[in-house]
């Protein structure tokens, strides 16, 4: 199963929300003295989602260089351009895993949603391929249709998304 370390702010529920998991869901994985009470730099299990170290996919995002790689076992595979957001709605930084998909999200989605380990994010495709290499989004990573469908198809979930300024 992953395994999160918990960061300063967070509470159990916040990381069952981002998991998109329940707080029954982790406390039945977690040996808990007081789910009430978790530290910084204490592990969390998130049940249904394999070792991120298990999976030979990694994702690194550049928002400065609006660009995807995608890599296999360290090597880079492909590099996709993307858009990312826009002024007050930044794409967050930071070290996530994509949690569940979605196909065919709809409206400004395109045609694949990645969720990513941090509520309201993720990867995804678009209804309007123009955006692609520009800081538009609402701080989510967008691709085009049949880049984020590729990369769908290659990696599972809980494989690790690495964005970086």
């Amino acid at each position: 199963m992953a395994i999160h370390i918990v960061r300063s702010g967070e509470t159990l529920t916040s990381i069952a929300m981002d998991y998109r998991r329940t707080v029954p869901q982790l406390l039945a994985v977690n040996t808990l003295a007081n789910p009430n009470l978790i530290f910084v730099g204490q592990q969390i299990v998130i049940p249904g989602l394999p070792p991120k170290e298990s999976i030979p996919f990694t994702i690194e995002v550049s928002v400065s260089s609006r660009t995807l790689t995608l890599k296999e076992k360290g090597v880079v595979r492909k590099i996709y351009p993307i858009a990312v957001g826009r002024m007050l709605f930044v794409t967050p930084v930071g070290d996530f895993v994509i949690v569940n998909r979605q196909p065919n999200p709809g409206g400004p989605y395109g045609t694949m949603w990645l969720t990513l380990s941090k509520k309201s994010y993720g990867i995804h495709g678009t209804n309007d391929p123009a955006s692609i290499g520009n800081a538009v989004s609402k701080g989510c990573i967008r691709m085009q249709n049949a880049a984020v469908n590729e990369l769908s198809s290659i990696v599972p979930n809980g494989t690790a998304v690495f964005i970086r300024p």
